[in-house]
């Protein structure tokens, strides 16, 4: 159990789901062919969340003085497990994820694409040594690997099987996992900016440069209030030029209660949050809105599919 709370079972077990949705909920019911059969996808599935895993552990071990200071009841390493123990862990969870990468490479006959999983090990060693310490830098990096992760469904199963027969379908599919990984993208940017106000005091008394340091809490608060507003307005954008102009009325009703009505609760209590507990509350709200945004890959599906 102790090695679970190292590699944070609950984000990695919402990151294959959000993959095995992606592939079993929405890609398996388009008429197109695709790179990986059910067992290579799971691969490709392990392969993500095992560099995932690895992230996870080399940050916790890099963060243990802040941890110390943020949250010392979830402090693993150097209390339960050793830190020899701990960089056991990330090489063996790295080297498993990017063997697997050049495996599925290979696979698609692509060896060169085995170069991805060896740069995203690469950036969050790097993430947790040294980026995270730079203003917003280490933000976007978070971000952006969350919103990678939907865009490599289609590098490995789309992009290998694209001919001139299904070119405009292919860019279409891929039009969807792109809008998925920009919403996945600004929530969690957002909901790294909320974490940094979370932990600001263990991070300025380990010298971090984060947002609410460079700004004060206040201005940061009302910064994040601001940009939460951008998913807001995507999401409505979608809901009106998509789900309601085509009578998707389940994936409109859908997206009203699980994801606009949660930002709209989240907008408002940005406005009275000033404790540490409060920033919690609403990462944790943010990652909910996450994990519904990617459900509703598969409620938009089965809506289409069963369309009066």
């Amino acid at each position: 159990m102790k090695y679970l709370k190292l590699i944070r079972y609950q984000n990695l077990l919402m990151l294959a789901l959000m993959q095995l949705l992606f592939r079993y909920g929405f890609l398996n019911y388009q008429s197109i062919p695709l790179a990986l059969n059910d067992w290579q996808y799971f691969l490709l599935v392990f392969a993500t969340v095992m560099i995932a895993a690895g992230g996870y552990v080399i940050n916790n071990i890099m963060d243990q003085a802040t941890d110390n200071d943020n949250k010392p009841n979830q402090v693993v390493v150097g209390k339960s497990i050793s830190e020899t123990s701990a960089y056991n862990v990330y090489f063996t969870c790295t080297v498993l994820g990017v063997v697997a990468g050049f495996y599925l490479s290979n696979v698609i006959e692509k060896p060169g694409f085995a170069a991805i999983f060896i740069i995203i090990s690469a950036t969050l060693y790097l993430y947790a040594t040294s980026l995270k310490q730079m203003l917003l830098i280490g933000n976007f990096i978070v971000a952006f690997l969350l919103a990678f992760s939907v865009l490599i469904i289609g590098i490995f199963d789309l992009l290998p099987v694209i001919n001139p027969g299904n070119r405009v379908i292919m860019a279409d599919l891929f039009s969807i996992l792109l809008d998925y990984a920009l919403f996945a993208f600004v929530i969690n940017f957002i909901r790294e900016i909320v974490k940094d106000l979370e932990d600001v005091n263990g991070d300025y008394n380990q010298g971090m440069n984060t947002l609410p340091i460079a700004l004060g809490i206040d201005r940061t608060s009302k910064l994040v209030l601001v940009l939460s507003l951008i998913p807001l307005v995507m999401v409505i954008f979608y809901i009106k030029n998509y789900f309601f102009a085509f009578d998707l009325y389940l994936a409109t009703l859908y997206a009203l209660i699980s994801i606009v009505a949660p930002l709209i609760y989240f907008a408002v209590k940005m406005l009275d949050a000033k404790k540490s507990q409060d920033f919690n509350h609403l990462s944790i709200v943010l990652k909910l809105i996450i994990l519904f945004g990617l459900f509703s890959i598969a409620i938009v599906t089965y809506n289409i599919l069963h369309h009066a």
